[in-house]
């Protein structure tokens, strides 16, 4: 499963027609919703009353199939003109409520791992992220490899070639199986939802090892010495976004309390700082991605760290460079990146002291601050930098217990506290764990005991 990208040119009758299929799904959405509030509070009310559960109000289900029958069952009511727009749309916001009520629920029950979700919201008009999905009908794109026919909405001139995807869907090598159109900050662009047959492929060295250590003064440090340099482009537009936020402020706003609707000066100033905002999301994934895509290609084996991104943002001194620079991200591409191109990704353990420990003699450092940019090891006199340091043990994971690159690979996990001997821990513990990457993108531990 692969997504292709592009942006639109939309004429303002297309854009019109694309923000009503929007709405329907917005209006379907907070139809159902709705609904399903009403069902649950009335449920609890007759149970507060003793009546029994063999005689409440009929309950109401929350999977895709149930939410669409209560809806045509009520549509002609609930939207007179549902007729104007396809049905695509309405089921667009179905699906939307049914998956966040069945995240909602299972993580409640405890089934759903990460962060606790809540119950789904209305969605506003002006708030709202405008978009809608077509699974059925007539997706193609045209030959002219510059526009696309979508259901009720005719040709879409794109505003990029899509040659890309043409040529795998006339090679018969991959199927379309949905395409989403969605408005950010100003412009729309859709994303099809491809079904690719990939030949088999291997990196350029696929038996050499690279650690990879993400950072702030470099974005990347390779084991192989390579530095990367973090472009920053947050804090390079910080001047332009503080301008533009400045004349923004300026100008009539909306107000909740009196209801009071932004002026046209104030729409417009508020597009400009999207505009730039977009712009500088755009430049950062451009950048990952030519770094992950470089890694996945080059290296058979990847090594990373399982790093507490969450945890790194509560450092108020730290947190802005740290979004920025995207290391989830980086990770999150190299999963699916190393598959693509028959490499392996490995994950080092959150608790693996990369930066403490020497890699030349194994010495482990009882502290390290922040502040110290340079390894020095007292046990063999080393003198590296810290993130190459670090970068060179991740790598040793996998070399040391998979010289050869076959077979499941271990790694040199470490205790939560360290042990102290003097100025210098102890020697790292062998026989701990490592996470691993299979064929299939997730993540897996896995255990090793050293001879």
């Amino acid at each position: 499963m692969q997504a292709y990208r592009f942006a639109l040119d939309l004429t303002s009758s297309q854009q019109r027609q694309v923000l009503a299929h929007a709405g329907a799904a917005r209006v379907a959405h907070n139809w159902a919703l709705a609904r399903v509030k009403a069902v649950m509070d009335q449920r609890a009310a007759e149970r507060s009353y003793g009546i029994a559960d063999e005689v409440l109000t009929p309950a109401l289900g929350w999977s895709l199939p149930a939410l669409r029958r209560a809806w045509n069952a009520e549509k002609a009511v609930v939207a007179p003109w549902w007729g104007q727009v396809s049905k695509e749309a309405f089921n667009t916001g179905l699906d939307a409520l049914a998956r966040g009520l069945r995240n909602w629920a299972g993580s409640r029950r405890g089934e759903r791992a990460g962060r606790k979700v809540g119950f789904p919201r209305f969605k506003s008009r002006r708030r709202s992220t405008p978009s809608v999905r077509f699974t059925t009908g007539a997706i193609r794109v045209e030959p002219d490899r510059m526009h696309v026919a979508l259901p009720r909405l005719g040709r879409l001139k794109l505003h990029e070639s899509a040659r890309k995807l043409a040529r795998r869907l006339e090679a018969g090598t991959a199927r379309i199986l949905s395409a989403t159109l969605r408005r950010e900050s100003g412009r729309w662009h859709v994303a099809f939802t491809v079904e690719v047959d990939r030949t088999e492929r291997a990196p350029v060295w696929p038996d050499l090892v690279v650690g990879v250590d993400v950072g702030i003064t470099h974005l990347a440090v390779l084991s192989t010495g390579e530095m990367i340099d973090n472009p920053r482009h947050l804090e390079t537009a910080q001047v332009r976004l503080r301008a533009l936020g400045r004349a923004m402020s300026r100008k009539q706003g909306p107000d909740r309390r009196t209801r009071a609707q932004p002026s046209k000066r104030w729409a417009r100033a508020a597009a400009r700082l999207g505009r730039a905002h977009a712009r500088v999301a755009n430049l950062r994934r451009d950048g990952l991605h030519q770094l992950t895509t470089g890694l996945a290609t080059r290296y058979g084996i990847v090594v990373v760290e399982d790093l507490n991104v969450s945890g790194m943002l509560a450092n108020r001194r730290l947190a802005r460079r740290i979004a920025d620079a995207g290391f989830a991200e980086i990770r999150r591409q190299l999963a699916y990146k190393t598959v693509w191109n028959g490499g392996r990704l490995l994950v080092a353990d959150r608790w693996y002291p990369s930066s403490k420990t020497c890699s030349a003699c194994g010495a482990v450092k009882t502290k390290l601050t922040l502040a110290e940019r340079t390894y020095y090891c007292t046990t063999c006199g080393l003198v590296l930098n810290r993130d190459f340091n670090a970068a060179r043990n991740l790598a040793a994971l996998a070399a040391e217990f998979d010289p050869a690159g076959s077979g499941p690979v271990a790694g040199r996990g470490a205790i939560r506290k360290t042990r102290l001997g003097g100025q210098e821990a102890a020697k790292r513990q062998p026989g701990t764990t490592v996470n691993t990457v299979d064929k299939t993108g997730t993540v897996a531990a896995q255990g090793a005991t050293a001879a």
